[in-house]
């Protein structure tokens, strides 16, 4: 047996979802990745975007980002929204994210978000990450 890093590629893609899937049947869970994108615009310029995926019965907010002349005023905030609203009643259990020190860690707690756990850097506390879940009903 030989193991070596390679770019993934779509025959690596394809190897690990079929192996997950069948693993997944094996247990009698269906994973079902669904990836979003949601995205707040003015005259056709995007300003700001929330992307993640929705598995299993969870919803995983990866990237939230909203330009910086446009921060501090409620689009954060309606992104996350958008996405809550998006998948209200559909049978998720939960949103979940993970952020950095640096970022934006009270933000989420302002949209109703419970800190699950902090995952600490001994190095630079900035780089400290912060686990966060909000339960759906």
């Amino acid at each position: 047996m030989e193991i070596r890093k390679i770019e993934s590629d779509d025959s690596t893609a394809s190897f690990i979802e079929t192996e997950q899937e069948r693993y997944e049947a094996k247990h009698g869970v269906q994973c079902n990745y669904t990836p979003f994108c949601f995205v707040a615009e003015i005259n056709d310029q995007i300003i700001g975007a929330v992307s993640g995926a929705t598995f299993f019965s969870e919803i995983y907010i990866d990237e939230l980002v909203v330009k910086d002349i446009y921060r501090g005023k409620g689009i954060g905030t309606q992104l996350i929204k958008a996405v809550e609203t998006n998948y209200a009643g559909k049978g998720y259990n939960n949103m979940n994210c993970c952020t950095n020190g640096f970022q934006a860690s009270g933000f989420y707690k302002k949209c109703g978000f419970e800190l699950e756990f902090v995952r600490k850097n001994n190095s630079d506390p900035k780089l400290n990450k912060y686990f966060y879940i909000k339960y759906l009903d």
